[in-house]
C-alpha cells in the first residue's frame, strides 16, 4: 500500500522543507519514499505543490487526481485548488491564511468567499487552523510549515519523537527551538 500526501502552498512558505522532513521521517521508518520536485512557480508568491509518497514499494512520485490520502495546504485558496486530488476518504489540513494571488492583486479577480464552508460541504474531512498565529506564538511566522507538519504528524500516527529528531537534524541549528515549539503547537491542535 502506498500513502499519498500532497503539499500545496505559495512560494516562500516552506513547502520544500516540509516535504524534506516528511521524506526523512518515512525513510528512517523503513519506507520506500518518493518526493517530487516543485511543480509551479517556486519564487515568492507563486503557487507551489510537492508530492510525498511512501509505502513498501513506490514506483513514482506523481499523484494524480483522486489519489491523495492527505492534502496539507499552507494557504486557503490552495486547499480549494487541489482538493480534487483527494481520495473520497482523504483529509485536508489547511491553514486559514489568505494570500492574494496576482489576479486578485491586479484587480482582475476577487478572492473567493466561504472556501472553508464549501470544502466542508463537499464532505471531505477538513482540519482548519490559523497556523500563522501558532507560528507567531512559537517565535517565528516562518514556522507555519512546521506547525502544519505537526498537525499532519499526529494524524499520520507515527511517534512524535521521530518527527522531532528529524527537525533537530534538518533545520538550521539557530531555529531548532522555534521549530520544535511550532511542531508541538501543531501537534496539539484539536480536529474541527
Amino acid at each position: 500500500m502506498t500513502y499519498n500526501i500532497l503539499i500545496a502552498g505559495v512560494g516562500g512558505q516552506g513547502t520544500l522543507l516540509a516535504s524534506k522532513l516528511m521524506g526523512k521521517v518515512f525513510l528512517e521508518r523503513g519506507y520506500d519514499i518518493k518526493v517530487s520536485e516543485v511543480h509551479g512557480m517556486s519564487q515568492r508568491g507563486g503557487s507551489v505543490v510537492t508530492y510525498v509518497r511512501y509505502g513498501e514499494k513506490v514506483d513514482s512520485a506523481v499523484i494524480d487526481k483522486g489519489e491523495a490520502d492527505m492534502l496539507i495546504s499552507f494557504e486557503l485558496l490552495e486547499a480549494a485548488r487541489w482538493m480534487s486530488y483527494l481520495k473520497p476518504d482523504g483529509v485536508i489540513i489547511t491553514n486559514t491564511q489568505k494570500m492574494n494571488p496576482m489576479p486578485v492583486i491586479t484587480g482582475q479577480a476577487k478572492y473567493p468567499e466561504d472556501i472553508i464552508t464549501k470544502i466542508k460541504q463537499s464532505g471531505i474531512k477538513t482540519i482548519t487552523l490559523d497556523a500563522l498565529k501558532l507560528a507567531g506564538e512559537a517565535g517565528s511566522a516562518r514556522s507555519v510549515n512546521v506547525v502544519l507538519l505537526g498537525v499532519a504528524a499526529k494524524y499520520l500516527g507515527l511517534d512524535r519523537s521521530v518527527w522531532e529528531d528529524a527537525i533537530k537534524t534538518t533545520v538550521p541549528a539557530k531555529t531548532v527551538d522555534v521549530n520544535l515549539k511550532a511542531f508541538g503547537l501543531g501537534y496539539s491542535v484539536k480536529e474541527d
